[in-house]
């Protein structure tokens, strides 16, 4: 009986940390689509406005648009994962 209970304890804390690991990789990825914006979409656009290069600038917006978008969406599925990724544990 002292086994089960040690087993359980040992598994919540694992179910734990791995709640702990994707939620923290989830913000992380979100920072990064917050980085992602403020340089490449925002420093184009003031780009765009004073004139410099507006063609170079108009495709760096673009880019950092979609980069943008890809990032937002790589934290929000590893915020919401529940469960069906394994990490490896001994």
């Amino acid at each position: 009986m002292e086994e089960y209970k040690a087993n359980q304890e040992l598994s919540q804390a694992i179910q734990e940390n791995r709640k702990l690991l994707r939620e923290t990789l989830g913000k992380f990825f979100l920072d990064l689509a917050k980085i992602a914006f403020s340089t490449m979409v925002v420093g184009s656009i003031v780009s765009i406005i004073t004139g410099q290069n507006p063609s170079a600038s108009w495709c760096l917006a673009i880019v950092g648009f979609g980069t943008t978008c890809v990032l937002i969406f790589i934290g929000y599925k590893m915020i919401k994962l529940k469960g069906k990724v394994k990490i490896w544990h001994r």
